[in-house]
């Protein structure tokens, strides 16, 4: 699609599973808003799926001026080629000038799909999204060349202009349940909802015992933890904080701990209260993935580590002699709450 002066407007995708939307839908508003906002324009939220007509209104609690939704039974389960041809029929009735998703499997799925149907740009894991006030282009920026340069795109030629954003690089915006959007519904021909692929069922990844992207705290590990086997202190303490164990690719590479622990480009992004970094060095890489932690606690052999610059609190010094002796404390205090509020006759649940 050219650029036309009818295109207007900032589309953010919504993703539903089991007739509930994804906290991702709310995050890729609050990117939405921003641009949408410079712009002077409506925020949009897009939406396939069934059975969803109550679950509508957390959209615009969530930023949502507009809403564009369409249920269909065949849609209850994402498949690339029905829901394809559904947002291309969206998007060439409705003109959007900037459509935003989020990198999600479903995102980097179906996104590519749409742009090259409809004939736009598409940047994938974008880390910023701005717009050029004397252009009203979007800015697009993510890191390239392995992570070593941050690129600035633009797509200055053809609409909508589409871009991909990690998951948990953005808090969505305060719940206000004041906020109402208009919905609008559309009905499209059987054949365009009617997917090749048939659902067979979902199973869900269960080596975690708490999903890395939804976690309060992260302890992760990297080469500096010397030994696969050394990783247990890492599963301690995220234990001892209530937290996630995660890792550095370079860990993940050499095979001391599991591809869904991984944190960084090419693996999760986290967006914790408290982020605890040991033995990783803090390659650009990396810290895409964790840097907006609203608190980071490193641990380092290497005073001059990268990921110094981003931490709040800095430990020189060897893990292997630092975290077992974390560990200790945090137990000893631990033992010593829950001792206290026993005499007191009271209920412990967390004392961090």
């Amino acid at each position: 699609m050219t650029n036309a002066p009818e295109f207007a407007g900032v589309w953010t995708l919504a993703e539903a599973r089991d007739e509930k939307i994804s906290s991702v839908s709310f995050e890729v508003l609050a990117w939405g808003k921003d641009l949408a906002d410079k712009l002077g324009v409506k925020l949009a939220s897009v939406i396939l799926g069934h059975n969803l007509k109550d679950k509508l209104e957390e959209l615009a609690y969530h930023g949502a001026d507009l809403i564009y939704a369409v249920d269909h039974p065949n849609l209850e389960h994402f498949a690339p080629d029905s829901y394809s041809r559904v947002l291309v029929n969206l998007v060439s009735e409705f003109s959007p000038e900037i459509f935003i998703a989020s990198a999600t499997t479903y995102g980097r799925t179906i996104m590519p799909v749409l742009a090259a149907t409809v004939h736009t740009g598409l940047t994938a894991d974008c880390t910023g999204l701005d717009i050029e006030a004397e252009t009203r282009l979007l800015i697009q920026t993510r890191p390239a060349i392995g992570g070593n340069v941050m690129a600035t795109i633009k797509t200055p030629n053809h609409r909508p202009q589409m871009a991909t954003v990690r998951p948990k690089s953005r808090r969505p915006l305060p719940r206000d349940e004041s906020r109402r959007a208009d919905i609008i519904w559309r009905d499209y021909p059987e054949e365009d909802t009617r997917s090749k692929v048939r659902f067979i069922e979902f199973i869900a990844d269960e080596t975690l015992e708490m999903p890395l992207q939804e976690a309060d705290i992260v302890v992760a590990g990297g080469k500096g933890m010397r030994d696969g086997r050394n990783f247990r202190h890492i599963y301690e303490l995220a234990q001892c904080l209530n937290g996630a164990a995660g890792a550095s690719r370079s860990a993940v590479d050499i095979g001391w701990i599991t591809y869904p622990h991984q944190i960084g480009l090419s693996g999760k992004t986290v967006n914790p209260r408290l982020y605890v970094g040991i033995g990783i060095s803090g390659a650009v890489q990396h810290l895409a993935g964790m840097s907006s932690a609203d608190t980071i606690i490193a641990i380092n052999t290497d005073p001059d580590a990268s990921i110094f610059r981003v931490a709040d609190i800095g430990a020189v010094g060897d893990a292997l002699q630092i975290v077992p002796e974390l560990i200790r404390k945090i137990r000893l205090r631990s033992a010593s709450s829950e001792g206290s509020l026993a005499a007191e006759g009271g209920n412990h649940s967390d004392v961090l």
